[in-house]
């Protein structure tokens, strides 16, 4: 089972040691393939005057040492063409944000790189539509048709994180999963699922109690793997701490999660 997991956003270096410290158990474990992930800027916040990071430099740093220290494998966002290379030469899978799902340049961009693509699907978007995000890759890759095994041979994902129902909500169609996977492994991202967006008063808000019911849900009609973020204390959390889960609820929750992907 494919595993991502940490802190929205890299808050501290001893904020983000401790949080990677925490995780070291799920590196260890080979039931997990397990990616640390953390972001150098969150460049889609509600406000101007929201968090965003310790940016570019300092965080590539940041997340250069957290994997030479543990070892870990890497997942960030990128937001632009031109801060690819460099962030390839730290991280192992480059992840499309939702809101640039689409975004022709940067697809290609990534696809160019010899690093993992994990695109997340637009809260916008129709599921059956993420084929032609895949297929640009596919294609920047030397291949031109789309399919669950070409996409998993070039090294690319599909992230599942709700579409928007609404305003202020978000809902997972698990329909969704079944339709994305004919086209790609699958990662379903269970806390930014349960986002409510713009509801906390210039910010986002969100219900963190919702993420196992949607996690067990999304292990039963099957995906490759789960994206979590997670915190030592989500109530201090600079970025999406309403829907992120404690460190000891996700060492109970994957369990789960493994023993239901065992049953199928």
């Amino acid at each position: 089972m494919i595993l991502m997991s940490g802190p929205c956003v890299i808050e501290s270096e001893k904020n983000l040691f401790q949080i990677a410290k925490s995780l070291e158990s799920y590196h260890n474990d080979s039931r997990f393939d397990f990616y640390f992930k953390a972001s150098f800027d969150k460049a889609n916040r509600t406000s101007l005057e929201s968090y965003r990071g310790p940016g570019l430099e300092e965080g590539l740093r940041l997340l250069q040492k957290v994997k030479d220290d543990f070892g870990y494998k890497i997942v960030t966002d990128v937001h632009e063409s031109a801060q690819i290379t460099s962030v390839a030469e730290v991280v192992d899978i480059l992840q499309i944000p939702a809101f640039l799902c689409r975004q022709t340049d940067l697809l290609v961009a990534a696809a160019k790189t010899d690093k993992i693509v994990n695109i997340k699907k637009g809260q916008f978007i129709n599921p059956t539509d993420m084929q032609y995000s895949v297929l640009k890759v596919l294609k920047t890759r030397g291949c031109d048709e789309v399919s669950y095994e070409n996409a998993k041979k070039h090294n690319i994902l599909l992230t599942e994180r709700g579409s928007t129902f609404g305003y202020g909500n978000l809902v997972v169609d698990m329909r969704a999963l079944v339709i994305m996977r004919d086209v790609a492994p699958v990662i379903f991202d269970a806390t930014h699922s349960v986002q409510m967006p713009g509801m906390g008063g210039g910010k986002t808000s969100g219900d963190s109690s919702m993420v196992p019911y949607l996690s067990k849900a999304a292990a039963a009609v099957g995906v490759d793997g789960f994206f979590f973020e997670t915190h030592f204390d989500p109530s201090i959390a600079l970025s999406d701490g309403p829907n992120m889960i404690t460190l000891e609820k996700l060492k109970s929750l994957s369990e789960t999660l493994l023993q239901i992907n065992d049953i199928k």
